[in-house]
């Protein structure tokens, strides 16, 4: 724990007064045969859950690198996985890589080598969350909004507020929401109850959902607390989230798009909607171990994952948006103008970002609650205490 407090409290000081790193690859060999990453749930597909959905065998036909994947549920998990040491890539979130850049676990990344590189959305190119000082950490992968979903049986219409997984209520269908609700499993959903806080409590004075002084977050801690009455499972398991509305009476609860389009395939009764309030969201990228053993497979990697090809049927896949415009008009693929749009690729100014909380933040040196203090706390929040 001493060594988190130590990156989170310290990240932006130690980020902005880095020197100039440089990329430790300026030329790539023959590819390693193999190449092992940490990855979200359904990111990196071979066609085993569905065959229409594959980009890793054809890559290992053409490069000999053989891919092996670790599926990571939370980004703290990614994090340990990644000081752990053993993998060449993970695809982290905006509240895990610049914990990750910071604890020197990851290399810059020589985008020349990069051919697709400027394929890239120029909205991610120099994203604050893998880019330090103008030097890049990471390739853009796919980004997209924590939605909330609903039984559809249960909401005749789509809810509109996120009060309904917040506070104790009786539903559309005559009965309480107690025990029919989840919450995330992680402490950046101390992020979730900010945002509803920040429209529903506007006294607070919030404006970042990352940068929170004692008063908002000690208000969106009694938020938690109160939710955890309501609360059936704190989920952290995509698959398990979806065996709970299937079977469990789960109706209602923050989740991903990937859930969302897995559960309507099977005629699971669920929608999803972005409330009122907003969402919080992640931008995924991938970046590359300080040590990694398999770097020229990891390189093919990168600029395999930027065609628009995989970039479309991943976005499909996962309901969620494309790193590479081109890929919304790629016939290639299986993605279209209407579904981006759909997606929300046009409102990614809307979507607050998942960021690792730090203590010297917007309202001054040492005003914000770090992260590691989230962790602590929202474990206490899940135990009940």
């Amino acid at each position: 724990m001493t060594s988190l407090k130590l990156i989170c409290t310290t990240a932006l000081s130690v980020l902005t007064a880095l020197t100039p790193a440089m990329a430790q690859i300026s030329e790539l060999g023959p590819g390693e045969g193999k190449l092992s990453i940490v990855a979200w749930a359904g990111y990196i597909e071979r066609g085993e859950t569905d065959k229409a959905f594959d980009w890793v065998t054809g890559f290992e036909e053409k490069t000999g690198c053989k891919v092996s994947v670790k599926t990571a549920a939370t980004s703290d998990e990614m994090v340990a996985l990644m000081n752990e040491g053993g993998f060449d890539l993970v695809t982290a979130s905006g509240d895990a890589s610049l914990r990750l850049i910071a604890g020197g676990r990851v290399q810059p990344v020589n985008i020349d080598l990069v051919p697709s590189w400027k394929e890239v959305d120029d909205r991610l190119k120099d994203a604050p969350w893998h880019t330090v000082n103008g030097v890049h950490y990471g390739v853009p992968y796919m980004w997209g909004p924590n939605v909330l979903m609903y039984n559809t049986e249960v909401f005749k219409e789509p809810p509109s507020s996120w009060n309904v997984v917040f506070e104790e209520q009786t539903l559309p269908d005559g009965k309480s929401n107690k025990g029919r609700v989840q919450a995330y499993d992680g402490p950046i959903y101390v992020a979730d109850a900010a945002q509803y806080l920040m429209e529903t409590r506007p006294e607070l004075g919030i404006t970042s959902v990352y940068e929170l002084n004692e008063e908002q977050y000690a208000a969106a801690l009694d938020l938690l607390r109160g939710q955890r009455e309501l609360t059936s499972r704190y989920w952290h398991d995509a698959f398990i989230q979806m065996d709970d509305f299937k079977n469990e009476g789960i109706v209602a609860s923050g989740s991903w798009p990937f859930m969302v389009n897995l559960l309507q395939a099977e005629n699971v009764p669920v929608a999803s909607v972005i409330p009122k309030e907003g969402a919080t969201g992640w931008a995924d990228t991938s970046m590359l171990h300080v040590d990694a053993k398999n770097p020229n497979c990891a390189y093919m990697w990168f600029d395999h994952q930027l065609s628009s090809n995989l970039q479309s049927d991943l976005a499909v896949w996962f309901g969620a948006n494309p790193s590479v415009l081109a890929a919304c008009t790629d016939k290639r693929g299986m993605l279209t103008p209407e579904i981006c749009t759909r997606n929300g690729l046009d409102d990614f100014e809307k979507i607050r970002f998942w960021t690792t909380p730090v203590s010297n933040c917007a309202q001054g040196e040492g005003a914000c609650v770090p992260y590691y203090r989230w962790v602590s706390d929202y474990i206490g929040v899940i135990g009940g205490r």
